[in-house]
Order: structure tokens, then C-alpha cells, then sequence
């Protein structure tokens, strides 16, 4: 990739407020880590639960209400609406999906639920994140660059070293949880290989000497229309967990 990757953030934070960008990172995270490391399961439920419910309200309403208005706009007004709300989801909605995706993972270990998180982990590493990597190693052109190589090195060949080593404690679990799994897997994939190289499409070439409204409308368009097919898939989640907590299963 020629476009410097630091560069990129870096701009991308500043069209989104840098104080706005920052917070929509290290609030989520540092309550994730801290509930995690020192908290209970009832503050980690939370912290999992409040993610979750932002980044699926947040697609819902991108889909329900945000795609109807912006798509009776003209090209050239719905671009400028992209210009300002793109570069503040590209840090949020990522963020949320992190916190929700592996917080419900380690919740879920620490309740007896999920068997092997450290294999599982391996597994997730592998079968979602690495064709999400692929995903946007393909929209970019970026086999061949060696900073994508080593991030796929690093997050696939580290996910096949973690469950290889951990495989003694691998163990299926309840046929809801693996469900949940599997949707999240979808999630991440559409999410992290679809939704955040579109937004990253969409800020450099807001950004480039001759701005292309129509691919700047119609990469936005297509992202708020994906986060509607995301949110109905968190909401099938929700009704998983319903079923776990009403179920039997203790949650």
C-alpha cells in the first residue's frame, strides 16, 4: 500500500475530533481490560452488555433510519454526510465490536460455558479474523506489503499456535453458545473485511485531489445497508442469550 497506515489514522482522528476518536477507543477498552483483570462477573457482564447494545443500536438505527434519509439526498449531499460520519465510525464501531465479541468470549469461559477459551480464542483468530484479513488485504492490494504479512502472521499464525498448544483443552460447547460463535464469526468477518476497509476506502478518497462523490455515496450507502444485515444477526444473538439465561444453562 503506498498510503501511510499512520498517516491515515492520524487523519482520519483528526476529521473525527481527536478527543472523540480517542475516547471511543480507551473507554471501552480500558473498561474491558479492567473488568477483565480485577472485576467481577456481574462488571464484566456489564461492560460486554453496554458494548453490545451500543454497536447494535448503532447499526440498527444506520440501517433503519440513517440509509432511508440519506438515500433520498443527491449524490453530492450524501457524500459531504459521509465526509463528517465516517471518520467517527471508523474508530467507534470497531471498538464496540472488539469489546463485545471478546468480552462475551471471556464472560462466557468464566461462567463454565466456554471450555478451552484459549484454544477457542486460537480457532476465532483463525476462521474469522484471518478472512477478514484476507478481505482487506484483497480491497487494498496489500499481499505483498509486509506490514499486512506480518499483521496476518501475527493474528492467524498466532490463533493456530495458541489452539495447536491448547488443543488438550479444547471441548465443544452447548449447541447455543457454538450458535453464538458462529454468528459472531459472520459479524467479525462482514465487519472488520467489509464495513472498516469501506470507511477507510471512503476517507482517502475524501481526501484524494479530485473526491469521487458517487463511490463516496455508494461505498456509504452499501455500509449503512451491511449494518442492517449486522444488527439482525446481533439481534439473533440476543435471542440466543435469552434462551441461554431462560434455558438452563446458568447464564
Amino acid at each position: 500500500m503506498s498510503v501511510s497506515v499512520t498517516g491515515t489514522i492520524r487523519g482520519m482522528a483528526n476529521r473525527a475530533n481527536p478527543v472523540f476518536g480517542a475516547g471511543a477507543v480507551l473507554i471501552p477498552i480500558v473498561l474491558f481490560v479492567a473488568a477483565v483483570l480485577f472485576g467481577t462477573v456481574e462488571q464484566l457482564t456489564y461492560v460486554h452488555v453496554m458494548a453490545g447494545v451500543l454497536w447494535t443500536g448503532i447499526d440498527l438505527f444506520m440501517a433503519m433510519v440513517l440509509g432511508p434519509v440519506l438515500g433520498g439526498l443527491d449524490v453530492e449531499k450524501r457524500a459531504a454526510v459521509f465526509q463528517r460520519f465516517t471518520p467517527k465510525m471508523a474508530f467507534l464501531m470497531p471498538t464496540l465490536a472488539f469489546t463485545t465479541i471478546f468480552g462475551g468470549m471471556v464472560l462466557a469461559a468464566q461462567m463454565g460455558l466456554l471450555p478451552g477459551l484459549a484454544a477457542w480464542g486460537g480457532l476465532f483468530s483463525v476462521v474469522a479474523m484471518g478472512p477478514a484479513l484476507l478481505a482487506v488485504g484483497y480491497q487494498f492490494d496489500a499481499f505483498t506489503d509486509w506490514r499486512w504479512l506480518a499483521l496476518f502472521a501475527v493474528v492467524v499464525g498466532g490463533g493456530a499456535a495458541s489452539l495447536v498448544t491448547n488443543l488438550g483443552t479444547f471441548a465443544v460447547p452447548a449447541a447455543p453458545i457454538l450458535l453464538a460463535l458462529v454468528i459472531v464469526s459472520v459479524l467479525t468477518i462482514t465487519g472488520f473485511g467489509i464495513l472498516l476497509p469501506g470507511e477507510a476506502r471512503m476517507y482517502l478518497e475524501m481526501i484524494s485531489e479530485d473526491p469521487d462523490a458517487d463511490l463516496i455515496g455508494a461505498i456509504g450507502m452499501r455500509n449503512a445497508k451491511l449494518s442492517g444485515v449486522q444488527g439482525v444477526l446481533q439481534l439473533s444473538i440476543v435471542a440466543v442469550m435469552v434462551y441461554i439465561r431462560w434455558g438452563g444453562f446458568g447464564l
